[in-house]
């Protein structure tokens, strides 16, 4: 008999794994509401159309197809081996496939609008937390199947849209009580950059390359952009653009000695300045400048994020973007929108490796009762009834044992109250309250049960 497994890039998440990713969803969901977001859901699948072609030739490399049914049908063998050798040759064919798991959240989402804008009130703001596929090698922080968490507003030209993403951002991590900074750069400085190197149509070449930047070093970068057919001098361009630093101030000055000549590049310098101009002096936002940011995905346009976790080694946490032009794919023009994404699966794993989670995050079972014979149980299941009525969890041993097994049952199972209802007890109308944690152990009336665990609950 074969050993199950699990496909490379997934996994299985016990209890204690789904209470700090709820912690995480919860956080993030609530705070989108509090912006003003409201919530979308999406199939898991797509037809193949929607998806490809959207996010580049290395994107489009990662789509999960979806096999159509039927392909064992001895009647069209040959013309499924046809179909197939097709796809091996790269070519898509839909006698093989028309389906394929979503890769991110938005271009799902700019579908959803051009399907439904004529229902919805503009500037449409949404937001969606569901699972993405991708066909990627999996690693450290890099799945294959993983949660992302996008707020988008569409409908609106505004760099307040901006503004108030970056003000998102910068909320949850401070409610995670995690430190980020929130990189920043525009397509539109890229977009001169590539102009400067003779012409726009450079634009993919260069921001695939520059993506690349923190997986294989600058020199690696200089060989793919030779591979990419770029002059030396146009490589040492890119180079030299690559090396601005400083404070942010700085860096803006350099950007303007760089590609303020160029209208595009001058309007990308004005767009990041409104951004940092419009926060709080008296509490900034983690914002810096980073002109090796490209984000790959070919639809921004213009701002874009990533989010970086200080102080653990990890790729990005967070990113996004502006994408004037998306729904514009779907037959739907002049709807410009902008949004940022969360990486949950990430964010688990630095706020998991900086010992970052409260300690009290579990919802399990607050108490158990001792199963001690089959009156006392009676009455411990009706008291635990009692508490269930009033929103206290709790669960009761499943048959009548050993004490020292039913202590390890809870201390298992992290059940911090065991609750003891013994014959003495039931004439008395009593029951014995032992704190695992502490030790300590009180005997108290039964119909004031109910007031000592509230009581205890506020300080757990």
């Amino acid at each position: 008999m074969n050993k199950p497994t699990l496909p490379q890039g997934t996994r299985d998440f016990n209890a204690s794994t789904i209470y700090k990713r709820n912690y995480i969803f919860n956080t993030i969901r609530n705070a989108f509401q509090l912006y003003g977001f409201e919530p979308l859901e999406t199939p898991a699948m797509e037809n193949i159309d929607t998806l490809m072609g959207k996010y580049g030739e290395e994107g489009d490399k990662l789509i999960f197809k979806i096999l159509n049914n039927g392909l064992d049908n001895p009647a069209k063998k040959t013309e499924v081996t046809e179909a197939f050798n097709k796809v091996l040759e790269g070519k898509l064919t839909k006698q093989i496939t028309e389906r394929a798991l979503r890769y991110d959240l938005t271009i799902p989402f700019a579908r959803y609008v051009a399907m439904n804008h004529g229902q919805l009130t503009f500037p449409f703001k949404r937001y969606q937390m569901q699972p993405v596929w991708r066909a990627d090698r999996p690693q450290k922080g890099r799945y294959r199947e993983f949660y992302q968490c996008d707020a988008d507003i569409v409908g609106s030209t505004s760099l307040m849209n901006e503004v108030e993403l970056a003000h998102l951002y910068a909320h949850v991590f401070k409610l995670l009580n995690l430190p980020v900074t929130i990189k920043l750069n525009n397509r539109k400085i890229l977009a001169a950059l590539a102009e400067l190197c003779g012409g726009v149509e450079k634009l993919i070449d260069i921001t695939v390359a520059i993506d690349k930047l923190d997986k294989i070093g600058i020199e690696k970068v200089k060989e793919e952009l030779q591979q990419r057919h770029l002059t030396t001098s146009q490589i040492e361009i890119i180079t030299k653009f690559l090396s601005i630093q400083g404070s942010n101030q700085e860096k803006i000055q350099a950007l303007h000695s760089t590609i303020a000549h160029i209208p595009l590049g001058k309007q990308g310098i004005e767009e990041l300045e409104y951004i940092l101009i419009h926060q709080k002096n008296s509490n900034p936002l983690p914002l810096e400048i980073d002109v090796t940011l490209a984000r790959g995905l070919n639809y921004y346009t213009g701002t874009i994020f990533e989010v970086k976790a200080n102080s653990f080694a990890i790729g990005s946490i967070g990113g996004g973007g502006r994408y004037d032009n998306l729904t514009e794919l779907f037959g739907v023009p002049n709807m410009p929108g902008v949004g940022i994404s969360f990486g949950v699966d990430r964010i688990y794993d630095v706020l998991e490796g900086c010992n970052l989670f409260p300690p009290q995050i579990s919802s399990g079972s607050m108490v158990l009762f001792f199963n001690l014979g089959q009156k006392e149980s009676n009455r411990a299941f009706e008291l635990l009834q009692s508490l269930r009525e009033q929103e206290i969890s709790g669960e009761i041993y499943h048959e009548s044992t050993k004490l020292d097994k039913q202590f390890k049952y809870a201390e298992r199972k992290g059940i911090p109250i065991v609750i003891i209802i013994g014959s003495k007890e039931l004439e008395d109308a009593t029951c014995t309250i032992k704190q695992l944690k502490s030790g300590r152990q009180d005997t108290i009336a039964q119909n004031e049960l109910l007031n000592y665990l509230n009581e205890l609950n506020t300080s757990l």
